[in-house]
């Protein structure tokens, strides 16, 4: 599943990301990296997800989101 099919509220963990390499280290340098944990606090339709992860809380453009694969955390 892609973080973009996340339900707000729910924990998720990071499963890959197939995004172009700089912003692949952009989102790694923001704790974004395989195996941790991503909360998703708020989604808009067709917009950007508030999510959080290590602590930070940041936005998610909604391509950004299809991108990234997610599992549910146990």
């Amino acid at each position: 599943m892609t973080l973009s099919e996340a339900i707000p509220g729910s924990t998720y963990r990071v499963a890959g990301l197939d995004l172009t390499t700089e912003l692949s280290r952009r989102l790694e340098a923001l704790g974004m990296i395989e195996g941790s944990g991503v909360r998703v606090l708020r989604k808009k339709r067709r917009g950007a997800m508030i999510i959080t992860v290590r602590g930070t809380r940041f936005a998610v453009g909604l391509d950004i989101a299809r991108h990234i694969s997610v599992r549910e955390a146990v």
